[in-house]
C-alpha cells in the first residue's frame, strides 16, 4: 500500500513521481526538518502580525515581527550548525522572508498611517512590498557568483530585508513613544517608507556580521552571556526605545559601512590589478 503523501526529499528538485518503495521507506534526519520549522513558526509570527495589525494592536503585531526577525536569524544558523542545509529550506526561506519582511510590514504601515494619504499610501506600500521581493530575489541569484571579491561575505548588496523591515516601521514606534501622530505624519512615513525601498533595491554595501564572532575567546564567554541578557532584558522592559534606537544606529552605520567596503575593493584591486573584475559585494 502506497502512503498518502509523496516522499519529501529537500534536494530533489525533479518533476513528482508515483512513490518508490525505496524512497518510501527512506528517514530524514530530523536536523534536517528543524531548520524549516524555525522557519514555519516565524512565518506563523509574521502572518498572525497582519491580524494583530488589523484588529488595531499594534503594540502586539510589532512584537509579533520582531520575533520572526529573531527567528529568521536563527534558522539558517541552526541549519549551519546541524549540518542540516537544503535547496527546499533555502526557497522556503526565501518565501518566508518576502511574507514576513515585505508584506507584513507595509501592511501593518498602511493600516496605521499609510492609509491616511489615499491611494499613495498603498502604493508606497506597494512599493515596499515590491523592493523586498526583489531584494530577495537578487539575494538567490548572486549566492553563486563566482567573481565576488573574498571579503564579499562580510557585506550585503542594498540592506538586508529583515533590517528593513524593522527600520521601516519607525515611525510606528515614535509614536509609541509619544510623537503626536499628527496630518503630517502621513506623508512623513509615506517619504520614510519610500527611501527604506530605494536601500534595499540599491548598491549600498551594508555590513552583514556573517564573518564576525564566530569564534568566542574563552574569556569573552561570560560578559558575552551578559551583553545578550542585558540587551533582551531592555527589549523586554523598554521594546519602542530600543528598536528606535537600532534602527536610528542601523542606518547611521550605513555611510561607515560604504566607507569601510570601498576600503577593502581598493586595496582588493590594489592587489589583483587593475583588470580585476569589481563584482558587487554578497547581496
Amino acid at each position: 500500500m502506497q502512503p498518502p503523501f509523496p516522499p519529501f526529499d529537500p534536494e530533489d528538485t525533479r518533476p513528482a513521481e508515483p512513490p518508490q518503495p525505496e524512497a518510501a521507506r527512506r528517514r530524514i534526519p530530523i536536523r534536517v526538518l528543524l531548520p524549516n520549522l524555525v522557519t514555519l513558526l516565524a512565518l506563523c509570527s509574521g502572518l498572525t502580525a497582519v491580524r494583530l495589525a488589523i484588529e488595531g494592536r499594534i503594540e502586539l503585531a510589532l512584537g509579533a515581527i520582531v520575533f520572526a526577525a529573531l527567528l529568521d536569524g536563527i534558522d539558517g544558523r541552526l541549519a549551519r550548525a546541524l549540518k542540516g542545509t537544503s535547496r527546499f529550506g533555502a526557497e522556503l526561506d526565501s518565501l518566508a522572508d518576502f511574507v514576513n519582511f515585505g508584506c507584513v510590514p507595509a501592511l501593518m504601515l498602511y493600516f496605521w498611517g499609510l492609509k491616511e494619504a489615499g491611494s499613495v499610501g498603498w502604493i508606497a506600500a506597494l512599493a515596499y512590498a515590491i523592493c523586498a521581493a526583489l531584494r530577495l530575489a537578487r539575494f538567490n541569484v548572486m549566492l553563486d557568483d563566482p567573481d565576488r571579491p573574498p571579503f564579499a561575505a562580510d557585506f550585503f548588496t542594498g540592506i538586508p530585508a529583515p533590517a528593513g523591515a524593522i527600520t521601516v516601521l519607525l515611525p510606528i514606534y515614535l509614536e509609541l513613544l509619544g510623537v503626536p501622530h499628527g496630518g503630517v505624519s502621513a506623508p512623513i512615513a509615506l517619504i520614510y517608507c519610500l527611501a527604506i525601498a530605494f536601500l534595499m533595491i540599491s548598491k549600498v554595501p551594508a555590513w552583514s556580521g556573517k564573518t564576525f564572532g564566530r569564534r568566542v575567546r574563552r574569556d569573552m564567554v561570560v560578559p558575552l552571556f551578559v551583553l545578550v541578557a542585558l540587551f533582551f532584558a531592555l527589549l523586554a522592559s523598554y521594546p519602542w526605545a530600543v528598536l528606535t534606537t537600532s534602527s536610528v544606529l542601523y542606518l547611521s552605520s550605513l555611510p561607515l559601512s560604504m566607507r569601510r567596503h570601498h576600503q577593502l575593493m581598493a586595496r582588493w584591486q590594489a592587489e589583483n590589478g587593475p583588470q580585476a573584475p569589481p563584482s558587487a559585494p554578497q547581496a
